[in-house]
């Protein structure tokens, strides 16, 4: 299974193809993030994370979508644009026939590292950092991908392949 996992965003949109291969390893193809200029037109910023969204699929060819869930942010002016870049992300699939399916930053967090919410004998949550370095030792990696934008889209494609392969029957 081929993911595009997108920590959607509209100065700063993590991309990542996380792929399962055939001896049930994970392991990442593209880290990369779409930066747009805050001070350019509104409109022309979410054209480019379409564009952008747009030549990753065709190029890296992914069985699906993912994108992480906007969930409600209190700066209402940050929630809007994140959930505009999402909403592009998911229209250039769509456009491609492409499945699109979103995860939470909390289910994400427990896929990665165990500990995704308040527990309730230890409240517990996993931090940037303990996210970074569980992708890092998931992936093989030898230093902690970077910035958080592409961590955080390297954490969704683990999590939605990992899922994936739980609903299929296949141990992680």
């Amino acid at each position: 299974m081929r993911v595009l996992a997108v920590d959607p965003g509209l100065t700063r949109c993590g991309v990542a193809v996380v792929e399962t291969r055939l001896d049930g390893r994970t392991r990442a193809v593209v880290a990369e993030v779409i930066r747009t200029d805050p001070d350019a037109d509104h409109a022309d910023r979410l054209r480019r994370v379409f564009d952008a969204v747009g030549s990753y699929l065709d190029d890296t060819e992914p069985d699906v979508l993912v994108v992480e869930r906007v969930f409600s942010q209190s700066n209402v002016r940050s929630a809007m644009g994140t959930a505009q870049a999402a909403a592009v992300c998911m229209l250039a699939a769509n456009q491609r026939g492409l499945p699109v399916h979103q995860h939470t930053p909390t289910e994400v967090k427990a896929a990665v590292t165990g500990s995704g919410r308040a527990d309730i004998i230890a409240p517990v949550r996993a931090d940037k950092a303990q996210v970074a370095f569980m992708v890092g030792r998931i992936l093989g990696l030898r230093d902690v991908p970077k910035p958080v934008d592409v961590t955080d889209a390297l954490a969704l494609g683990i999590c939605h392949v990992w899922r994936s392969r739980t609903r299929a029957g296949v141990s992680a």
